[in-house]
């Protein structure tokens, strides 16, 4: 989706293969979204749930000594192709249109060597330019998505839940910037927001107004093949508009990445914006004055990092062990 605000666009999280084979197509027709991104969680949920991997499962399963990992990279990446291929046609218009995501296995985040490995043989095996390769902004991570943009692959860094995070991601990523590749600096923002104090009347700020202060960083180097991500934006909380996290972080050069109900309920009956947008330093003095109750900011992007990263292992771990 091209919206008004220059250079905003909107990816859809999800991946599954039967909606990838009948749906898909049409809602980049419709120009609901312009890219799309998945991670371990979504892929674990629709291989598990879904009955459209069934048949290639059951091949699978009968080929002689293979592993539990090489099965789930078969069924992945056949589903990355897929929306690859769906996608290229945005992509060969405009560099900045058409991305899918794939993440390199959550167990190899601290092992920066198997990961840059690995990044590199998911690129090569998937064969389309248009794919981005997920990796975390941790130390580890720094040091993979830099080499990984060095030799033109596209990244997305993720996790990313501070400004320290969102600003290393950005100098890695701008220093390596060497080819025509794409970035994008997924910011989490959602999860910020379900453990403070909830907001009178329903309208949290904290996942907002930090994922601004990230924005800022990230923009501050002006790479423009570099784009902050808002990432985590489907309304957890009980009763806040589904959009929430949509309509108010729109903002020039950016994109975000929701559910696909989100982005239905968002293109049926966007909301006005609540949150005015402001300046990474606005922003900063904005959290200063919130009620974090027990928390402080830097405990609470701490927490969330351990938490989505051990979340992402305990899908793949999960998932790989249903496939044995």
């Amino acid at each position: 989706m091209k919206n008004s605000v220059k250079d905003f666009s909107l990816w859809c999280d999800f991946i599954e293969r039967g909606f990838l084979r009948h749906d898909f197509a049409t809602h980049l027709k419709e120009a609901h979204f312009v890219g799309a991104t998945s991670n371990p969680s979504i892929f674990a949920n629709a291989i598990l749930h879904s009955s459209a991997y069934q048949a290639q499962l059951e091949q699978l399963r009968s080929t002689p000594n293979i592993s539990p990992k090489d099965i789930y990279e078969s069924l992945a990446i056949e589903d990355i192709k897929l929306a690859a291929q769906a996608l290229l046609g945005l992509y060969e218009a405009d560099r900045d249109y058409g991305y899918i995501s794939i993440e390199i296995d959550p167990t190899l985040s601290d092992d920066a060597k198997a990961s840059i490995e690995e990044g590199r043989r998911l690129y090569e095996s998937i064969g389309y330019e248009n794919v981005m390769i997920k990796v975390p902004a941790t130390e580890a991570g720094y040091e993979v998505m830099g080499a990984l943009f060095k030799d033109g692959i596209n990244v997305n860094a993720t996790l990313v839940f501070s400004e320290k995070q969102a600003a290393q991601c950005a100098r890695i990523l701008d220093k390596n910037s060497k080819t025509n590749a794409r970035a994008v600096i997924s910011i989490f923002v959602s999860r910020f927001d379900s453990p403070i104090p909830p907001a009178e009347p329903l309208q949290p700020r904290l996942g907002i107004l930090n994922a601004m202060v990230c924005y800022g960083a990230i923009n501050e180097l002006g790479n423009s093949r570099i784009r902050p991500l808002f990432a985590s934006t489907g309304a957890k909380i009980q009763g806040l508009n589904p959009d929430y996290y949509i309509t108010n972080l729109i903002a020039p050069h950016s994109v975000n990445t929701a559910p696909l109900a989100t982005i239905e309920a968002f293109l049926q009956s966007p909301k006005e914006r609540v949150i005015p947008w402001l300046e990474k330093k606005e922003a900063l003095r904005a959290i200063s004055e919130l009620d974090l109750g027990k928390h402080t900011l830097e405990s609470l992007q701490s927490t969330l990092l351990a938490e989505g990263l051990e979340a992402f292992k305990q899908s793949f771990s999960a998932m790989l062990a249903s496939l044995a």
